[in-house]
């Protein structure tokens, strides 16, 4: 049967519409509804865009989940200190309960230092929330009291915070101690700590002398198995009058790793080009490609035009050979030309910050599937 809904494609990148277009993670779902259930807090390690955000979207949408908490999600990924941690948390917390009747009256009872940023329309007489970073005084007592809030919320709440590590880059030097000693406190609420940088994550809540020390229980993601995304992307294809070509399906597959969110964007594309009644085959995958490539290639430009010769330099020979194992070593350095293994490490470290370069057990690769070709071929 061909679907004739309001949804055309049926690949969505960074959003979570509803389970008929989420791919597998069944067994994911399973065990993160019975961390939650059964009172434990979760950290969630994977690396970015494989889909830990799609996850836990998913995992509030089970009947098991929906009716009986109040789910909140915040990415504090581009958050720099606790400060603007404070004002991503109370934008979350005001979206997850703002559809309910009188929300604000309960939720000023307890956040009155963000008071100044509730408004009512003066027409509508509806209640709105806006505030700015400078709003925010004093960032201890307001978490403090958005963490009252959740502990006093009518159900219990999940707080899932993406992309958690952040914190370790905070100005304020106690971050970690501080907010562990509010989890503690918490009897009604449940956290899920996500994020991709796994040394930093793993050093968080595994090291001894860490204040999160033996505080959750672990659970990583791995790739979507080969055979599930290809038979699911098919499907998606089919439902809508269109043909994937398998061959055309696994060579994606393989050309990510497995990575969801890019994957995602190819087939988004793909599906673009196919028109209704047509197959999509293997020969599509250069036209989908240049397309995404130029839509990106502004971007691209501004991140290169932003780095320092030689972390230039280090970048575009990561890009030639793909991965690379030993990035310090004499092979390495002399077939692309740098200056030494001091100079690799001094470049190197930028950009691991920035995330433009990623480290996975050892072997380095740019984080972007895309920008790494568009250096390898045009650079």
């Amino acid at each position: 049967m061909i679907l004739r809904d309001e949804i055309f494609n049926p690949f969505f990148i960074g959003r979570y519409i509803g389970k008929q277009y989420f791919c597998d993670r069944e067994k994911d779902t399973e065990t993160l509804v019975r961390h939650i259930l059964n009172g434990r807090n979760v950290a969630l390690i994977s690396p970015r865009r494989l889909g830990k955000s799609g996850l836990i979207r998913h995992t509030f949408a089970q009947d098991a989940i929906k009716d009986r908490y109040t789910a909140i999600y915040v990415d504090i990924y581009a958050t720099k200190d606790l400060r603007e941690m404070v004002k991503a948390l109370s934008e979350a917390i005001v979206k997850a309960v703002g559809q309910k009747k009188s929300w604000h009256e309960k939720f000023f009872t307890f956040i009155k230092s963000l008071r100044v940023g509730f408004h009512l329309d003066a027409v509508s007489g509806e209640p709105s929330f806006d505030i700015g970073i400078g709003d925010i005084e004093n960032p201890d007592r307001t978490i403090r009291e958005l963490f009252d809030y959740m502990e006093a919320s009518e159900k219990p709440c999940i707080l899932a915070i993406d992309e958690f590590q952040q914190i370790r880059e905070y100005p304020q030097t106690n971050t970690e101690a501080f907010i562990r000693s509010l989890v503690q406190q918490c009897s009604r609420t449940s956290f899920i700590f996500c994020g991709s940088k796994r040394h930093t994550m793993t050093d968080i809540f595994y090291s001894p002398a860490k204040p999160f020390f033996q505080s959750v229980i672990s659970q990583s993601l791995k790739p979507i198995p080969m055979e599930t995304y290809v038979e699911f992307a098919g499907r998606m294809f089919s439902q809508r009058g269109k043909i994937l070509d398998r061959a055309a399906a696994e060579t994606i597959y393989r050309m990510f790793d497995g990575c969801t969110w890019y994957m995602q964007m190819m087939m988004n594309e793909m599906f673009a080009l196919t028109k209704e009644g047509m197959i999509c085959t293997i020969e599509y995958i250069d036209f989908a490609w240049d397309n995404i490539i130029m839509a990106q290639e502004d971007r691209y430009q501004t991140i290169l035009y932003g780095l320092a010769p030689k972390q230039k330099q280090l970048l575009q020979a990561i890009a030639r050979d793909r991965t690379v194992e030993g990035i310090t070593s004499s092979d390495f350095i002399k077939r692309h030309r740098l200056v030494s293994a001091s100079s690799v490490q001094a470049a190197l470290k930028p950009l691991l910050k920035n995330d433009i370069v990623t480290c996975e057990d050892g072997i380095y690769r740019i984080y972007d599937y895309f920008f790494a070709d568009y250096l390898a071929k045009k650079h």
